[in-house]
């Protein structure tokens, strides 16, 4: 969707379309972030999110409008019904973007780019909203085809132009690549999208690891990984990650790293997968390779890292001997359910418990989707000495 949160105010407050106009949190609160911005605002320079004060020094008349996230949740509900009209392989990847399978629909519907156009149509037609798409041969080419040409644009993605569309971009413009990789990636001069596809992948992946071979495959065009449709993400039954700690754990401010580091990566999968849990389960192992499971009901269901990691805390202080060494840990949100059968409310409103989950864990999925994975992290996890590697460390 173009500018989505800015774009579903607008239709309540069409007075605004003419003027600079973004959604962000409490305007007093100077250190508040722009969630998202029209396109007048964008012409000012306004990004996404940067702080309230740094989108005015550039647009002293910004208005700033508060969010409204049951609102565009619901838009999101409406959007994606009518991606079920042409398929029913729809896998939503955040509240303003899905993947779509169009490949048994053609017959009934045309080529890619025409149903992709019959969708923007549609969805303007009834909803007044604009959107970008991406056609192509892959998930990941489709992705960049949508943020190619914005808005309302079909951009189409072919094995016989993937390298003309897509290897002139800079290296850090391409999905999965943050800001940190790329900057690393610039140090042995790969610049560009055709760079990462064209260096030795035995390089990549001594700089990157797993991560390393993905950035060199994705750039060439190889990715297999299906669209999901709705019944079969419903057979996901856990979502889990787990770290084999470069020292072990020893003491509550080490336990407290690694569990809000651990949390941050089960609650960013969760939101991917449109997920909620409605309890946690911490696997715990010694130096001697003992190891203990434990687990504990929420009282309500959450995709927050905050109310994650507290769990966990809570049974590692009642289930752990205090001093005792942690070799690995791993967390896993369990009791899963539909995201969308949750309430979506502001964080930026009073009685903030739980009624920020949502609000708090779109704002950092929004801002590592464009400025990289480890753009923003929890203060306890920087520059720790434990291995935790938020943008590198492997999937359990």
């Amino acid at each position: 969707m173009n500018s989505f949160f800015a774009s579903v105010e607008l239709l309540e407050r069409p007075e605004l379309a003419d003027v600079p106009m973004a959604v962000s949190g409490d305007p007093e609160h100077r250190h508040g972030i722009i969630l998202a911005k029209n396109e007048i605002a964008k012409s000012y320079g306004v990004k996404t999110a940067e702080t309230i004060w740094q989108a005015r020094s550039k647009c002293p008349d910004l208005h700033l409008v508060r969010p409204h996230h049951g609102k565009y949740a619901a838009y999101s509900e409406k959007i994606n019904q009518i991606y079920y009209r042409y398929t029913d392989m729809v896998e939503p990847f955040s509240i303003d973007e899905s993947w779509l399978d169009v490949t048994a629909s053609r017959r009934l519907f045309g080529d890619g780019k025409q149903i992709a156009d019959q969708i923007r149509s549609t969805v303007k037609e009834e909803l007044g909203l604009t959107l970008s798409a991406g056609v192509s041969f892959n998930k990941i080419f489709a992705k960049m085809g949508s943020e190619y040409k914005k808005p309302d644009a079909t951009t189409v993605i072919t094995r016989d132009n993937f390298r003309d569309i897509l290897w002139p971009l800079p290296a850090g413009d391409f999905f999965t690549v943050g800001r940190k990789s790329a900057e690393r990636l610039r140090k042995y001069g790969i610049l560009t999208v055709g760079d990462i596809a064209c260096a030795d992948r035995e390089f990549l992946i001594t700089l990157f690891g797993k991560h390393g071979a993905q950035m060199h495959d994705y750039t060439n065009g190889l990715d297999e990984s299906p669209v999901a449709a709705s019944s079969e993400r419903s057979k996901i039954k856990s979502v889990g990650h787990g770290i084999t700690f470069r020292r072990d754990l020893i003491g509550e401010e080490d336990i407290k790293t690694a569990v809000t580091a651990l949390s941050d990566r089960v609650s960013a999968r969760l939101r991917r997968y449109g997920l909620r849990c409605r309890g946690v389960k911490a696997e715990i192992k010694d130096t001697d390779l003992k190891t203990i499971s434990r687990q504990t009901l929420l009282s309500s269901s959450t995709d927050d890292p905050r109310i994650m990691a507290d769990a966990v805390m809570k049974i590692i202080r009642k289930s752990w001997e205090p001093g005792r060494p942690i070799r690995l840990l791993t967390i896993t949100a369990i009791e899963l359910m539909d995201g969308s059968d949750s309430e979506q409310i502001s964080i930026f409103d009073a009685g903030q418990s739980s009624s920020g989950e949502k609000s708090i864990g779109k704002t950092l999925d929004e801002i590592r989707g464009r400025f990289g994975k480890n753009s923003i992290v929890f203060g306890s996890v920087i520059d720790n000495d434990l291995g935790i590697d938020i943008e590198t460390h492997s999937e359990e």
